[in-house]
């Protein structure tokens, strides 16, 4: 709670104000924090441009909200240098707060308050007049579509409504960033659908420049200009969601085999193979990245074949981010709601039709 006041109480002053050397909305160079020998975020230089919702992607545990704590000033980095509308996060951490919203991974709401009153006291806390905190908490409350809820006590909300009140609440000061961690940990497939929505037309709408960060692939697929892939303290390949799949090249087939203890054998034959750019395995199932898959797949058949190895079925498809993440890091992000997901998904692209 101590750091979250610390975070807050910083006097409003204009908190759309840029410093002079403003260049890019975010820029880092080489920032790393370590906690007793760990080192969680290693040596991280990315840049943010103005309006961009740039996504932070990896597992937990890969060091996303640390990076996101330097960049908001809640933790000082070990090294390195990072800069926020053009303020340094250590030395200028008063003008960087001023300047930032933040949506916490979990709720920091007071749910025996209401709504509008969890607005009004992040106004106070920002030195908001009360003539500005009347006006602005109308106007975020229309924005995230909670004015006919904002007199009720925030325990009586559903998990979805709460997230919603939190993006209110991060963009009560009018800030030029917005940082959101996990903003749709923990919810369903329909309330994350909704709260994507929200998120896409914010950014579009105030001209606010998000990072966001999650373990979800649609989700960042789906939302972010860029997108990092951040795995163990370190990123790994950055880009667009389109160039970063469009760099694998190729197609990918995957292999489901009749006997799951044939999987490492097969693996090294294709490993060596001249027509399999890439090879990999999870849980008994094989990928093979390669050009031109109408040819290769009856070569595919007949390594197995000629090894007496008895392929169970097979499907041909484009890379996915998963397949990305997989290519950089040597694993993947184990997804339970990956079909969710896709549902949810094939939703949000339908609706803008």
């Amino acid at each position: 709670m101590k750091s979250l006041l610390n975070l807050c109480i910083v006097s409003f002053g204009s908190a759309g104000a840029w410093s002079e050397e403003y260049v890019d909305a975010i820029v880092t160079d080489g920032i790393t924090k370590s906690f007793d020998g760990f080192v969680a975020v290693d040596g991280v230089s990315i840049a943010v441009g103005e309006g961009e919702l740039f996504g932070l992607l990896g597992p937990n545990g890969a060091g996303k909200t640390t990076l996101i704590n330097m960049l908001s000033t809640m933790s000082r980095p070990t090294s390195g240098t990072a800069r926020v509308c053009g303020f340094d996060v250590v030395r200028e951490a008063a003008a960087v707060r001023r300047a930032i919203g933040v949506v916490f991974q979990g709720t920091t709401l007071d749910d025996h308050l209401t709504g509008r009153e969890n607005l009004d006291l992040h106004g106070r806390l920002y030195g908001m007049a009360k003539k500005l905190r009347r006006k602005r908490i109308s106007e975020v409350l229309q924005l995230v579509e909670l004015s006919d809820k904002a007199d009720l006590l925030v325990k009586t909300y559903s998990g979805g409504m709460m997230r919603r009140l939190e993006i209110a609440r991060g963009l009560m000061h009018h800030p030029r960033v917005l940082f959101l961690d996990e903003p749709t940990l923990g919810l369903d497939p329909q309330t994350r659908f909704h709260i994507w929505e929200y998120i896409r037309g914010l950014n579009r709408d105030e001209g606010v420049t998000m990072v966001l960060t999650t373990h979800y692939m649609e989700e960042a697929d789906t939302l972010c200009d860029r997108i990092a892939i951040i795995d163990h303290g370190r990123i790994t390949a950055l880009g667009g969601s389109e160039q970063l799949k469009s760099a694998l090249g190729g197609d990918i087939i995957t292999l489901r085999l009749a006997n799951s203890e044939d999987g490492e054998r097969l693996l090294r034959l294709y490993e060596r193979s001249p027509y399999v750019s890439r090879a990999t395995i999870r849980d008994s199932t094989l990928y093979l990245t390669v050009e031109q898959s109408e040819e290769v797949i009856p070569l595919v058949f007949q390594t197995a074949l000629g090894s007496d190895i008895s392929i169970q079925s097979v499907t041909v498809r484009k890379p996915t981010l998963d397949d990305v993440f997989v290519h950089h890091t040597g694993r993947g992000i184990r997804d339970e709601v990956a079909s969710e997901f896709a549902r949810v998904r094939y939703k949000l692209q339908t609706s803008k039709r």
